[in-house]
């Protein structure tokens, strides 16, 4: 007699293009995102310092702008060193629209992305020739000519004297504070990373992905480069000027000394450190390198205040820039694909536990 025998999947198989194109595949999946979203808005209740909150605004800041970064630079492979700068050109097109023409927050941070867009799109021309190391100089060159602009174009930058910007309103309600502007930054941050997963799902993503892989093959298949390349550099400054502008509103002035080369460096530090090609390991870079500029700027005051080791203090405070250089050769050398490759290996041993990965 022969016993009848229930096959059980032992995987995650699709049986249609749209299954295949679903962000999370299981229903846990899902249920972890939102639950990791509703306890992310409890923080602010929890009992810690207003410090702390600072210090998560402007991670959740600098993250919206590294995941614009790592779109050119993770996913079309266009390497930039300009995009401190770029970030700097949103926050002063948010200033200037917020204090001469009075538009809302909800109008300003998008149009200031729109014009840091355009800015790209004028640098991003380059690539269309150039590749590899010369267009990283060329986009440094960007770097310094912005620099340069919005320091003496003084009728629409102020500038050395900054710009004070006004307490935005929301629905009626002043935005004053750091939990009120953490209710707003990160539903922002979720917002601009869901956009931009979607993005890369779509047409433009698979030939930027194509490009990045290989570029003369990808001409071979049809895709109009220089288009793309140019697009890339377009979404790219959105998110940065997207942010800029959103950190000018929060910091409540602005000058130019911020937007500086070390500021491009950094956000290459946390697209490299997170995770290049990984829209979570953009975020994974952006806590760790903010962390890590809050440790040493702890660490710093604690030595300057100590009389014994006052010189030390002096001699650790310019070393930020050796910091992050320890940090991505270390990643290169052992985990070159980044803190996200780590959350992977760690989300897959928990998934197949107890059996051996």
């Amino acid at each position: 007699m022969m016993k009848k025998f229930q096959l059980h999947p032992c995987g995650n198989y699709n049986e249609s293009y749209n299954s295949e194109l679903t962000i999370y595949s299981t229903d846990f999946g899902r249920i972890g995102v939102v639950v990791g979203i509703l306890l992310l808005f409890l923080v602010p209740f929890l009992p810690i310092s207003p410090y702390i909150i600072y210090v998560m605004n402007l991670t959740g800041i600098a993250a919206i702008s590294v995941v614009g970064l790592n779109l050119l630079t993770g996913f079309t492979g266009q390497i930039s060193l300009g995009h401190g700068a770029f970030f700097g050109v949103g926050a002063y097109a948010g200033a200037i629209l917020a204090t001469r023409l009075n538009l809302p927050i909800f109008i300003t941070l998008p149009a200031a992305g729109l014009i840091t867009a355009g800015v790209g799109m004028i640098f991003g021309v380059p690539s269309g020739r150039l590749k590899g190391l010369y267009l990283t100089i060329a986009t440094l060159a960007g770097q310094f000519i912005i620099e340069y602009v919005l320091v003496h174009w003084e009728y629409m930058t102020k500038g050395t004297m900054g710009i004070t910007l006004p307490m935005p309103k929301l629905g009626g309600f002043t935005l004053m504070g750091d939990v009120p502007f953490f209710y707003l930054i990160f539903p922002l941050l979720i917002l601009m990373t869901w956009i931009a997963v979607n993005i890369i799902r779509t047409r433009f993503g698979r030939a930027w992905i194509a490009i990045r892989d290989n570029d003369r093959a990808a001409e071979g298949m049809g895709i109009p480069i220089f288009p793309y390349k140019v697009f890339a550099f377009a979404v790219s400054s959105f998110y940065a000027g997207f942010a800029g502008a959103l950190w000018a509103y929060y910091m409540g002035s602005i000058t130019t000394e911020p937007f500086n080369l070390s500021l491009s460096v950094e956000y290459l530090a946390m697209v490299i450190i997170g995770g290049m090609g990984s829209i979570s390991g953009s975020i994974f870079g952006a806590v760790f390198i903010t962390a890590l500029n809050e440790l040493l700027r702890l660490m710093t005051d604690t030595l300057m205040n100590s009389a014994i080791v006052t010189q030390l203090g002096l001699s650790l405070a310019p070393l930020r820039e050796f910091f992050y250089g320890v940090a991505i050769v270390l990643f290169i050398l052992f985990e070159p694909r980044g803190l996200a490759e780590l959350w992977r290996i760690v989300r897959s041993n928990f998934r197949l536990w107890p059996f051996p990965y």
